[in-house]
């Protein structure tokens, strides 16, 4: 009944179709998005369940999978050594409020639910898709997120994407926070990426040789070989969100976030208020590599 209801919800809204770009719902609770007849990504609004994960790894409101203009998928969900990694998504190990502490990183005590698909549109110029969820701590709501999603016609090899998230507190304070664990501090808007061959990581600094946290750049990108094809994807923070520039999780086995609100001497979290939304903004580029 729940997914009957999230995709009728969505089947509702108008398909507008002025420009390359044209949305599709693909049932299932994913909506996809096509720049002239190819896929460009997958919004899964709805629970998610794959590659004989746990129960306990369903989730929603995500994007899996983004393909470059020509067709390369570079990200992974589900994959076995973290089931709880999915796509591009944004979570966080440490949500706090008055009544206890959660995990949205491992789905402990709290879960994202999709509540509606405010919109979606296709102009010459753009394409966009704003979704109303919620964070759940059992049947209780305690931060309302919209997640606005535009993405942009593809220049020669590249596409680029925006993911704009305003988040706010329902009734009470709802504090965020990174891994807790000694010298990190990952939690915020991530990517996992597929099994690939010939990884390089880089930065707003420089190339990446090894393992990273807690080191603030303004940009970070894998670059490998898919089946023999080689592509990139960049996330770039906006310069105006709270905490920029952030400091970074990058791993060579194919994950790279940018960590907010990470953790300095002077910032071990952020509290979210009641009537105060707080609105961050990516830019995600992927681009086919001669």
């Amino acid at each position: 009944m729940i997914r009957a209801f999230l995709t009728l919800s969505v089947l509702a809204l108008p398909v507008l179709a002025e420009g390359p770009f044209t949305w599709k719902d693909l049932g299932d609770g994913r909506i996809e998005l096509l720049e002239n007849g190819k896929s460009a990504l997958v919004y899964d609004y709805g629970p998610q369940l794959r590659n004989n994960a746990p129960e306990d790894r369903s989730r929603c409101c995500y994007i899996f999978p983004v393909f470059t203009p020509a067709g390369v998928s570079m990200l992974d969900d589900f994959p076995k050594d973290h089931w709880h990694h999915h796509g591009v998504f944004w979570a966080w190990p440490v949500v706090e409020t008055p009544q206890g502490k959660y995990d949205l990183w491992m789905y402990k005590g709290v879960q994202h639910r999709f509540k509606k698909l405010a919109s979606h549109e296709s102009k010459k110029d753009s394409a966009s898709l704003v979704a109303f969820n919620g964070w759940y701590a059992g049947d209780a709501e305690i931060v309302k997120e919209t997640a606005h999603i535009t993405a942009f016609p593809s220049q020669g090899p590249s596409r680029s994407f925006e993911v704009e998230l305003i988040l706010e507190a329902i009734g009470q304070p709802v504090t965020l926070r990174g891994s807790q664990e000694k010298g990190k501090s990952y939690g915020g808007f991530s990517a996992r990426f597929a099994p690939r061959e010939n990884t390089v990581i880089r930065t707003s600094e420089g190339p990446v040789s090894r393992d990273e946290d807690l080191i603030p750049h303004k940009w970070a990108e894998l670059e490998a070989l898919y089946g023999g094809k080689k592509a990139v994807l960049r996330i770039t923070p906006d310069p105006a969100n709270t905490g920029f520039p952030y400091q970074w999780c990058l791993r060579n086995y194919g994950f790279a976030g940018a960590s907010f609100p990470g953790r300095t001497d002077a910032v071990e979290g952020f509290t979210l208020q009641p009537g105060k939304p707080l609105t961050l903004k990516f830019r995600v580029t992927v681009a086919d590599v001669n």
